[in-house]
């Protein structure tokens, strides 16, 4: 009986499946590999279920995944790689493509695993980091892992996030399918409920807002949570590079579509978006400014909604509430006036229509006029210019209160040019240059202090003209007359070889009093509407925002006018007329050409005589 026993143990033990420890001697397998591997419990016969003994005749049956991971198989079956696969595809993945070889399998908890969150980037990256992988199967995304790493999700798994999102997060695992499938989790359709696993409640309010009834309707152009947000390269709103950081919202995110000419002629958004750029806010956001208001500030984010809808944050009803969070005690007239308004044209009140309108006559008659008077005046001059020696006796022309106020309006004026258009043009080159780019405190910062100058020079100028007598026959002398009309005809027609005689003038000509009396009234026009504009809580919370509309357009072409009427007029006459080219001195010393003033103004120079003669104190400018 004891025999027979041992026998029947000895057929036994000689039947029974080999050990892993029977196949290393003739496979090569890292026994301690594979024992901390998932499969390890199985054995090698657990894949390998045809071979029954060791050593083994035969090459052994092929490894079938789905004996146990039936589900699995039957989803990558019908994925985009396994389609692949069984059209042919050879480099299409595979199990062992992304899971490894099955002897060194981990769980995908495990930190070692394939699979494991922290390491399923490099290994989709095998394929998709290759770019010749790319190139030869015609994938469009480019260099969509290392996006995917460089992005919020990414970042926050390399730290061991387990909760932010990874490949198969948004893309599924073995059930990968095309974008274009109606199943895809990447599928337009569903990209705000695969978003919603991690964000339920903004998916929530998405669902309910303009964007995602139009996406749940079937609109291929609405926006999705990566329309705004990116794909791969989904970055923090902080992130300079991120399609929602403040300094890109409007341009880059909501511009692309509501900037976009096919998509206006589809949908008749209207040129918002242009109007937006030209306004304070889109100015001082092209400038550099973090904290002006952009689309989301106004519209809100995943909230969106129409304007006619009573939650909307532009509803008139609430337009208070929205832009008294950036302008306190900004009154109920706010939502009664047109908000995204060009100067350009579009949708605009009658009152910005008509200086608008008013400007585009003025500018081209006024310099136009000037180019043609100084081009004219200074090609006769230079045609008659006789070589003379001249005395080289000055005479008083400004005293020291006018030097000044000349100063500070100089200082002032030019600061006020280079900074105020330094606001509407701040991807110019030259704004850089001067610095003036970035945040935009620095530009604003001396805009105002130079407007404040100029408006302490004329102040000045007004206060010194009320307490000298004697300097205030100026007011008198710069009054324009018949006179003058007359002197311009006839300068043109002398200039011109149709008239014998030059015209002569008095303490003042025809070119100054305009310039004085332009002067003043720029001055006036730019003062009240920087002020209003400066202001600007004070101002939206008095009147309704059109009126800001027309401030703007007011002091923004007036400013153009301006600039061009110094450049053209002014720097004629104290610098580029011949006569006193290279420069009238007097702004700095006070004095100007006796010959100069003896030739131009006969009368004026016989009266400085006089007072030479019989002095009563410095005669002004």
């Amino acid at each position: 009986m004891r025999f027979l026993f041992a026998g029947l143990l000895c057929a036994v033990l000689a039947a029974a499946p080999p050990s892993p420890s029977d196949c290393v001697g003739c496979h090569d397998v890292d026994l301690k590999v594979f024992e901390a591997s998932k499969h390890a419990s199985m054995g090698c016969t657990g894949c390998h279920s045809s071979i029954t003994k060791a050593p083994h005749e035969g090459k052994p049956a092929p490894v079938k995944c789905a004996t146990c991971h039936e589900d699995q198989v039957k989803a990558y079956a019908k994925s985009v790689h396994g389609v692949a696969k069984q059209n042919g595809m050879a480099d299409a993945a595979t199990c062992s493509s992304c899971h490894g070889s099955p002897h060194t399998i981990l769980g995908s908890s495990e930190p070692g695993s394939n699979v494991n969150k922290k390491n399923l980037a490099n290994t989709c990256g095998t394929c998709h980091s290759n770019p010749d992988f790319l190139s030869k199967h015609k994938i469009p995304f480019a260099k969509p892992v290392e996006a995917y790493r460089a992005s919020v999700h990414g970042r926050e798994v390399a730290k061991g996030n387990t909760a932010a999102a990874s490949c198969s997060d948004c893309h599924g695992s073995h059930d990968i399918l095309p974008s274009s499938d109606p199943k895809a989790k990447v599928n337009r359709a569903n990209v705000a409920d695969t978003c919603g696993v991690c964000h339920p409640d903004v998916q929530t309010v998405y669902a309910d807002s303009v964007h995602g009834l139009a996406v749940k309707r079937g609109s291929n152009d609405s926006p999705t949570c990566t329309g705004c947000h990116g794909e791969h390269n989904i970055l923090a709103p902080k992130d300079p590079g991120s399609m929602v950081n403040a300094a890109r919202v409007s341009t880059v995110t909501c511009g692309r579509c509501h900037g976009d000419e096919r998509m206006n002629s589809r949908y008749e958004f209207g040129d918002k978006v242009p109007a937006f750029q030209d306004s304070f806010h889109g100015l001082a956001i092209r400038g550099g400014q973090k904290t002006a208001a952009n689309c989301a500030s106004c519209h809100g984010v995943h909230n969106i909604l129409p304007s006619a809808d009573i939650r909307s944050t532009v509803n008139p009803a609430n337009l208070k509430q929205t832009c008294g969070q950036c302008h306190p005690g900004v009154g109920d007239k706010i939502a009664v006036s047109k908000v995204h308004v060009r100067l350009a044209g579009g949708v605009e009140h009658i009152s910005v229509r008509w200086i608008r309108l008013t400007y585009y006559m003025l500018i081209p008659m006024t310099i136009g006029f000037m180019l043609f008077h100084n081009g004219l005046d200074w090609l006769a001059k230079v045609r008659r210019h006789k070589p003379h020696h001249g005395t080289g006796e000055q005479l008083p022309r400004m005293n020291k209160w006018f030097r000044i106020t000349h100063g500070m309006v100089m200082v002032s004026f030019i600061t006020l040019v280079v900074t105020g258009f330094a606001l509407k043009f701040p991807e110019a080159g030259w704004v850089k240059i001067f610095g003036l780019s970035g945040s935009g405190s620095l530009r604003g910062l001396l805009h105002r202090i130079a407007a404040v100058m100029i408006m302490g020079a004329t102040v000045l100028h007004l206060i010194h003209l009320a307490l000298v007598k004697k300097d205030r026959v100026i007011l008198w002398e710069l009054l324009p007359g018949l006179q003058d009309a007359k002197d311009i005809l006839q300068a043109i027609l002398y200039n011109l070889g149709l008239a014998q005689k030059r015209p002569t003038f008095g303490m003042f000509g025809y070119a100054e009093k305009m310039e004085y009396w332009a002067f003043m009234w720029g001055t006036v026009v730019m003062a009240v509407t920087g002020v209003l504009l400066w202001a600007q809580n004070w101002s939206l919370g008095r009147f309704p925002i059109w009126v800001m509309d027309a401030a703007t357009a007011a002091h923004y072409y007036e400013a153009i006018l301006a600039t061009l009427s110094i450049l053209v007029w002014h720097w004629y006459l104290v610098i580029f007329d011949p006569e006193v080219y290279p420069m009238d001195m007097a702004w700095l010393t006070g004095k100007a050409s006796a010959d100069h003033i003896r030739e131009t103004r006969p009368e004026y120079y016989a009266k400085l005589m006089a007072k030479q003669d019989h002095p009563s104190g410095e005669d002004t400018k």
